[in-house]
This record gives C-alpha cells, sequence and structure tokens, in this order.
C-alpha cells in the first residue's frame, strides 16, 4: 500500500498491551485520514454513550496520506475523543514532529484506551510499545515536561504532554507539544489526564512510501515556490495571523468584553504592529515554508519571558477580556500554554465571569482586565481552586450551575467556548460556528471574510452553500490530508495541488467530486456520532444546537461602525435549514437515512435507528 501505511497502533494503558491492527484499504479510502479516520475509529471502538473520562473512551492521534512529504506545511495531525467538554465528538489538529514520528512507525493512528494505575509516558518507537513510569513528570508544567523527556530520551524525540489542568481534569485542558504548540480545545488534555496519561513520546524509523515518488517531489517543490512568489508572502512573515487584530477592529468583529461589542479601544496596543516590534524569532510546523509562530520578549512589571502569539489567544485573551497591552496578554498566553489550557476557551470564560460579576450573578468580583486577578484565576482554574473549580467546567455548565440569567451571557455552541469572531453583524459566521463539528470553532469555516466580501446583512442560500463547501475543504479535506490550510488561505496556493497531491501520494485518483463526497461523509458520521451520543445518555437532540449564542440576537453592539447591529432570527434559522437541505439532513439536523445509504455510512443509521432515532 502506498501513501498510508495500512494500519493502527492500539494501545490498552489498563494492562500495559499493544497491537498493530489492519485497516481496510476501503475505509482508507472513504475517509482518507486524519479526522475521517479519527472518527471513524471513534465510532467503531467506542461504547456507545461512553463517559468521556472512563478508560472506555479512546484517544486517537491520526495522520494523513499527505503527512511528513515535502510538500507545504505537511507537519499536522489530529488528537481526537468523545469531548468531555461537550459530550461530543471532539477534536484538534496540531502542527508538530510528532505527526512525523507518526508516520515514520508506519502507522496511520493510535488509538489508546484505558486507564494507568499510576502515572505513564508512553514511548513509541519501532521497536514497539514502552510503558514508562511518569511520576516524576506529575504536577509539571508542560514545558518541564518536555525538557525532562527529551534530556532523558534524547533531543530527536517528540512529543506531546499535558499540564496540570489536563491531570486535574479541567475541561479545557489541551494536548501541548514543542512548548506552546496546542491541540483539542474540546478537553482532550483533560481525556489524557484521565487515563493517568501524562505524555506520548514518539520516535520512527523509516519514511513513509508515495505511490509516485517523483511526482510527488515535483509538485510539492512546485508549491513551495508558488507560496514564497505570493506577494502576500512578506507581510504574512512579519505579521502571521496577528495581522487580523486590525482587520476584525475595522470590520467590527473583534470579540470585546464577552462578545458584547465588536471594536476595542486599546486595539492598537495589542496588535500585529506592536507583535513585530517584540518579536525575537518564528516558529514553523515541519515542512513548513511561511511559518506562523510569532515569538515575543515580553516584559511586565513582575514578569519577564516569552510566548508563542496568535490572532486568537491574543484576541480572547485581550480585547474580549479588556486586557492590554501586548506584554500582560502575552504572559497570560504563556502561563495557559504551561498549564496546558486552551487559550481560546480561557478567554471566553474569564469574560463570561466577568459580565457575570458585572451583572451581578457572580458573587466573586472580577473586573475587566485586571491583570493581577486574571493571572490568579488562571492559575486557579489549572488547578481547580477556588472560583476556578467551577470555571474549569466550561461556560455553559457554569451557565447551568449558576442558573438564571447566566445562560444569556454564555458565548458558546454545543458546550464548546466560540472563538474569535464576534458576530452580531456576522449571520454566516454564526452559522459557522454552530454548525462546526466539534462546536464552536473556525477552523471548518473561517467565513467572516467571505461575509464581509458578500455582505454583512445578507441572509442568503448563496452564503450557505459556500459555507458548505468551505466546510468540505477546511474540515473535510485539509483535517484528513493532514495539512495546513494557511497556504490556500493567507498566501493563495491553488487548491487544484490537493488532489494531485493526494493522487501521486496514494496511487488513486482523487477528483475534487470524490473529495467532496469523502467530507460529506465525514460530516454526516460526525454529526450521527453527536446525536448517538446524546440520545445514548438521555440528551435531547433538535435545531436548537446548532443555535448560535442568544447575546447576538438580543443585545445589539453599541459601538463602532456597526452599532445597532444583531442577529435576526428568522433570517438565521431560514439559513439553517438551508443548511440541513444541502447536507441531506433532517429538519433537526439529523442525517437522513437515504443520506447515510448514499455515502456508505448505512451501519450509523442502524445504530442511530437501534437507539430509537426515527430517520426521515
Amino acid at each position: 500500500m502506498k501513501g498510508w501505511s495500512g494500519r493502527y497502533l492500539h494501545i490498552d494503558l489498563s494492562n500495559k498491551k499493544f497491537q498493530y491492527v489492519e485497516l481496510p484499504t476501503e475505509v482508507l479510502h472513504n475517509f482518507i485520514g486524519g479526522r475521517g479516520l479519527a472518527i471513524k475509529l471513534l465510532w467503531d471502538l467506542n461504547p456507545v454513550g461512553v463517559d468521556p473520562l472512563s478508560p472506555e473512551n479512546y484517544l486517537v492521534l491520526a495522520v494523513g496520506p499527505l503527512t511528513g512529504f515535502p510538500l507545504p506545511s505537511s507537519g499536522k495531525m489530529v488528537v481526537a475523543s468523545k469531548s468531555p467538554l461537550t459530550g461530543g465528538y471532539g477534536d484538534g489538529n496540531i502542527g508538530t514532529r510528532v505527526a512525523v514520528e507518526l508516520r515514520n512507525l508506519g502507522v496511520d493512528a493510535v488509538a489508546i484506551k484505558g486507564r494507568s494505575p499510576e502515572p505513564t509516558v508512553l514511548y513509541l518507537s519501532c521497536e514497539g510499545v514502552e510503558f514508562r513510569s511518569g511520576r516524576d513528570y506529575w504536577g509539571l508544567t508542560t514545558l518541564e515536561t518536555e525538557r525532562r523527556l527529551k534530556k532523558e530520551l534524547g533531543e530527536n524525540v517528540s512529543t506531546l504532554t499535558i499540564g496540570p489542568a489536563g491531570e486535574k481534569l479541567v475541561k479545557i485542558a489541551t494536548v501541548i507539544s514543542e512548548f506552546g504548540r496546542s491541540a483539542g480545545r474540546p478537553g482532550m488534555g483533560a481525556v489524557m489526564g484521565s487515563k493517568n496519561l501524562k505524555a506520548i513520546a514518539v520516535r520512527g524509523c523509516s519514511r513513509p512510501e508515495a505511490a509516485d515518488r517523483s511526482e510527488l517531489a515535483r509538485l510539492g517543490s512546485e508549491a513551495y515556490r508558488k507560496v514564497k512568489e505570493s506577494p502576500l508572502y512578506e507581510f504574512w512573515v512579519r505579521q502571521g495571523t496577528m495581522a487580523t487584530i486590525e482587520w476584525s477592529q475595522k470590520n467590527s468583529v473583534l470579540p470585546t468584553y464577552n462578545f458584547s461589542e465588536g471594536v476595542f479601544d486599546y486595539w492598537e496596543s495589542i496588535d500585529g504592529y506592536v507583535m513585530e516590534s517584540m518579536k525575537t524569532r518564528v516558529k514553523a510546523c515541519p515542512n513548513c515554508n511561511m511559518p506562523c509562530g510569532n515569538v515575543v520578549k515580553y516584559v511586565t512589571s513582575t514578569e519577564l519571558g516569552e510566548a508563542e502569539l496568535d490572532y486568537e489567544n491574543v484576541a480572547m485573551l485581550g480585547s474580549n477580556i479588556g486586557l492590554a497591552p501586548l506584554n500582560k496578554v502575552a504572559h497570560i498566553n504563556l502561563l495557559a500554554d504551561l498549564y496546558g489550557i486552551d487559550t481560546i476557551s480561557l478567554g471566553n470564560i474569564l469574560g463570561f465571569a466577568m459580565e457575570l460579576s458585572e451583572k451581578g450573578l457572580l458573587k466573586d468580583r472580577v473586573e475587566w482586565g485586571d491583570y493581577s486577578k486574571i493571572k490568579e484565576l488562571t492559575r486557579q482554574i489549572a488547578y481547580r481552586e477556588g472560583l476556578g473549580d467551577l470555571l474549569a467546567e466550561g461556560v455553559a455548565e457554569v451557565a447551568s450551575r449558576i442558573g438564571g440569567d447566566a445562560w444569556k451571557y454564555a458565548i458558546h455552541a454545543k458546550g464548546l467556548e466560540v472563538s474569535a469572531y464576534d458576530c452580531h453583524a456576522a449571520p454566516g459566521m454564526a452559522l459557522a460556528y454552530a454548525t462546526s463539528p466539534i462546536g464552536a470553532h473556525h477552523k471548518d469555516a473561517w467565513f467572516i471574510a467571505a461575509e464581509v466580501k458578500m455582505g454583512r446583512f445578507n441572509y442568503t442560500i448563496e452564503k450557505v452553500e459556500r459555507l458548505v463547501w468551505m466546510q468540505n475543504i477546511r474540515g473535510g479535506m485539509f483535517e484528513s490530508l493532514v495539512t495546513c490550510r494557511l497556504p490556500w488561505v493567507e498566501v493563495s496556493l491553488d487548491l487544484d495541488y490537493y488532489p494531485k497531491l493526494l493522487t501521486a501520494a496514494t496511487g488513486v485518483t482523487y477528483t475534487w467530486d470524490t473529495i467532496h463526497e469523502v467530507a460529506n461523509r465525514i460530516y454526516s458520521l460526525v454529526r450521527s456520532f453527536w446525536v448517538r451520543e446524546y440520545i445514548a445518555v438521555g440528551r435531547k437532540w433538535s435545531y436548537e444546537m446548532d443555535m448560535p449564542p442568544v447575546k447576538w440576537f438580543t443585545q445589539p453592539l453599541t459601538k463602532g461602525p456597526l452599532k445597532g447591529s444583531k442577529l435576526d432570527t428568522e433570517g438565521y434559522i431560514k439559513m439553517l435549514k438551508h443548511y440541513y437541505s444541502i447536507r441531506g439532513w433532517d429538519e433537526n439536523g439529523v442525517p437522513t437515512k437515504s443520506t447515510l445509504e448514499k455515502l456508505g455510512l448505512s451501519y450509523a443509521a442502524l445504530k442511530l435507528e437501534k437507539l430509537g432515532i426515527h430517520l426521515s
């Protein structure tokens, strides 16, 4: 088999056993890899209705047939599981040497179940799996853990680690690699913590085989050249995603004061130009020639250090909580990385706490932009102390426990906190958040730029069609190849390279029609997984699961060029129904039986019907 390895590594932490399991060719062709393979494995391996923090819930690491090959930004992998934050499918991709080393192990995925009786480090090599004691690592930050592992196992070993937040089962804990690269917003770090799994170290020994290595090399070399020839390249290398601070401010989508506004009075103190003045170096994923990791050196009145910044974490830990200037934002970002906390959800949760405090719904006093309090709350969340123990559950659960009107200020979809775009005047982006496969996240459809061009107040089927296409490309294709979408998004690399690269790697002819078919299959199986898991534990499912935060409908913007804007409920629901129709789902967003059968997912239809779900 070319392009793929044709097997995955199955590990049981409870009895310290492992085995290599063959992956049918049909599965690889139909799901490609990455997210596609992850959802297929979770559907097949996870017990229906499993507790996300129980030993029976699987953690899946998955690469794709383009991972690790010499082509733009191919050093990516997916970390997936049933989410302890949302109760549905959760994943995150990460650019790290671990992705390349997994490919060099000769596997397409690793599926981990069970719970070790003591803290454990998994060491994966071509000799097999070594279950090493993690007792001396437990309690360490992610940075300390990675440094010690490299000292113990060699500088060329690659690692995935969790910090104190993962150990304490914080629902927004992530998996960290290479001193600041983070994956798994929906609590993948907590899943590792629940298994007493402190870290995974990987060292491969051989490179994957391509079906047509010369053609793959030719296409990859040409694509690398096109990236650097782009007129957008020079500015990208200077600011990366941090340029989006200024863009978001001008377009009134910069999340401010818990998504109450789209503009921030102090935006210039956290923007890309300030970042440039502080930048010491850049970091890139393996095989990337357009690095996005801007590493800054910062000094505050009490701290100094380095942090890797991008738009999402700066907006959420800056404007959304009223914090400026950038040196203070950078320190909170570093703390989150050290503790193993998702920066996006952290900024959302802190903003939520601040608004609840302002409105008298939270007894603790938490002021906007209070740097000392923010530092302390970040620590408390990581260690589940004081108010942090509550906030560690995520905004949806916090709102439920506090009760009253708290839910009106909780900015999430399906339990996952919204990332850094305000949608008072962006119905298409609101729909993108609400229908994302993991909950409110931008990676599946960064629709806001398209929406600015198409008109901010249009509720049209054209927007919905464009959104579905974009989800299929970003969340279907890129998440399964697995490669980074930024060469296409940021420097306009021609999308037509990707089916050609996939065909050269695997020897299987992929066209845009087959890629969209795979994407539709992935989206429908992910949605079936959500419905299966919700129904199995007695939770209801309806179209309301795909509604964005109520604040965007009820509390208009009070500042900026779009003052007075808010979403229209009737217009949004009209768009949502169009979305369901295009996807082949029913009026509540459940895939129809005919859709599942057409996509080769009859087994999913059978399982849903056995749970008592009527499929139209």
